[in-house]
């Protein structure tokens, strides 16, 4: 609850007013919630586990794919959280986070849809490919398919940019909104090799790192 830090920020409006820029994973969770608070691994790797981890059956912990799957990183028994991005920039979706940025918008409003999954071997289990980019356009905004449902309403609060190439000694430059769903869902690992099988504009074909959990109060916000 306690912090130092005193930027603000104007909270960025909702995702359907904005463009869908990128869509990536981490491996293990990069917040904290009431339905993935176990912690996985040290602070070094980081990261969050879907409370339910340990409960899976021996069927949804096989990897149909023999490790060989075209998502690599991810396994089923992972938990990843799944970033939406978006841009108030007049941009399309594509790699990585510059995507999100253009030469005439260099200070973007910048919003991430969270939702954490638990992976499974499971075709009964949430498609992923409900979720995708599709080239899609709504009202004029680069949207994805549909966003996750029926897992809490959302944390709203302001941060940066996360991935294991930030810590407490090397900020994030970027603001964002962030919107994170407190509970998991579960996600077949099969709609995830097919995804990145059949190729993506985000040349995603992995799942990332994950940024070592900030606890200096100098960069932590008060929470009201």
């Amino acid at each position: 609850m306690y912090g130092l830090n005193p930027i603000k920020f104007d909270i960025a409006p909702g995702p359907e007013t904005l463009n869908l820029c990128n869509i990536h994973s981490h491996t293990n969770a990069e917040h904290k919630a009431p339905g993935f608070s176990v912690l996985a691994g040290d602070r070094s790797s980081g990261g969050y586990q879907c409370n339910e981890t340990a409960e899976l059956t021996e069927a949804e912990l096989v990897d149909p794919a023999g490790g060989q799957g075209a998502f690599k990183g991810v396994k089923p028994g992972d938990t990843i959280e799944v970033h939406w991005v978006y841009s108030s920039c007049d941009v399309t979706p594509g790699e990585g986070l510059g995507s999100c940025l253009s030469d005439s918008c260099e200070n973007p409003t910048l919003r991430v849809e969270a939702q954490a999954f638990l992976v499974v071997n499971d075709t009964s289990a949430i498609n992923f490919n409900d979720y995708v980019y599709d080239n899609t356009v709504i009202n004029g905004r680069h949207q994805p398919k549909a966003l996750p449902v029926g897992t809490g309403t959302p944390v709203v609060f302001r941060g940066s940019t996360t991935g294991p190439a930030f810590d407490q000694s090397t900020c994030s430059p970027l603001q964002v909104t962030w919107s994170v769903r407190p509970m998991c869902a579960r996600v077949d690992i099969n709609s995830l090799n097919q995804w990145a099988a059949k190729g993506n504009v985000f040349k995603e074909t992995t799942s990332h790192g994950v940024r070592e959990l900030v606890t200096a109060p100098e960069l932590l916000s008060q929470i009201e």
